[in-house]
């Protein structure tokens, strides 16, 4: 049993925790999320793609959504617009014309590719002038290798068709009305793709069950349950106490997707806040409103109060501006992650 699980009797820390993130969703909601998505969706050419199970297109921009990662999104964007992107037809031709490296010939054999951009090496030496993934002009060599195995992934595990593997991975699940089974059933092998964060990994797939699979049986609740977990939501759950209140300590990181973790936190608090209140059109649990609603409150391009901009996290929070002030712990985020 983890801590958080033993701190539930405490009721009060409970109710402290839906009030802060009760009120984060009254102040920061994106109330037009949901319409939002879709039209982000359609604009992609994801609702097509998915009703043609046009796994190209998709993939096409699953490897848009992962050159964001690790980097501002003014940058990455901007060395994309400079050079472009790879694409599922680049490297299905490059596969088809250059198969000499041992490395890729499958999912299972993709490992320790070791390519760096910079000084133009991989472990595979001898095979590296004849290899294709380094002719790619990504922002950096780990982009290269995540976009071959995401390919490979599809091509021999999903075997070509990404919303086949999906429905497929999902079926058990939903007849039994479990959807942290069926989440748990596409994050366990995706997160295993070379690159790959459980952020962006959950990111990805709530934009896509949510905005462009909305008509296919379980994917929009499934969506909808996505938590993304980065550091501005870990840190607004250390500043607030609400880690420390329900037994969840830990440092940024993988320790957000465990048990006890930041998104079983989120989960938590969700559980206990309807979501119609918001908009009528939400589900009652809605997860990712929640998390979502927490990151614009943080968030530069949001309401921007709970960040390292606006709080000197030497000591406890002095902004009185904050309409949570009053009510929050303000515990300093320095000290309170020490030894996590």
């Amino acid at each position: 049993m983890t801590a958080l699980l033993r701190h539930t009797h405490h009721s009060s820390d409970l109710r402290y925790a839906r009030s802060i993130i009760l009120r984060v969703c009254k102040i920061a909601g994106h109330l037009t999320c949901i319409d939002d998505l879709r039209h982000e969706a359609t604009d992609a050419g994801l609702i097509a793609a998915v009703d043609d199970h046009n796994t190209p297109v998709i993939f096409d921009w699953l490897v848009g959504v992962l050159s964001f990662q690790g980097i501002s999104d003014v940058v990455a964007g901007g060395f994309i617009a400079r050079h472009g992107n790879v694409t599922w037809s680049q490297i299905e031709g490059a596969l088809n014309c250059y198969p000499n490296c041992t490395k890729l010939k499958g999912y299972w054999t993709f490992t320790r590719c070791g390519y760096t951009k910079d000084v133009q090496s991989c472990n595979n030496a001898d095979q590296f002038r004849s290899c294709p993934l380094p002719r790619h002009n990504l922002r950096n060599g780990r982009l290269n290798q995540t976009a071959y195995s995401l390919f490979l992934f599809i091509r021999d595990i999903a075997d070509g068709d990404v919303v086949g593997w999906i429905d497929q991975q999902i079926a058990p699940h939903i007849s039994k009305n479990n959807l942290a089974g069926a989440r748990d059933s596409l994050m366990e092998p995706l997160r295993h793709i070379y690159g790959v964060s459980d952020k962006v990994v959950t990111m990805a797939l709530a934009t896509l069950l949510m905005g462009a699979g909305a008509n296919r049986p379980g994917w929009f609740d499934i969506g909808a349950g996505c938590i993304v977990v980065d550091t501005l939501v870990h840190n607004f759950l250390v500043r607030t106490g609400i880690l420390m209140r329900l037994g969840g300590q830990h440092p940024y990181g993988p320790g957000c997707y465990r048990p006890g973790g930041c998104a079983h936190i989120v989960s938590i608090i969700a559980n206990r806040i309807d979501g119609r209140q918001f908009n009528v059109s939400f589900p009652k649990t809605f997860p990712r409103f929640i998390q979502n609603s927490i990151w614009r409150y943080c968030s530069q391009a949001g309401v921007d109060v709970c960040n390292g901009n606006q709080i000197d996290d030497r000591s406890r929070c002095s902004n009185m501006w904050c309409r949570l002030y009053t009510q929050c712990d303000r515990l300093s985020l320095r000290e309170n992650s020490k030894g996590n």
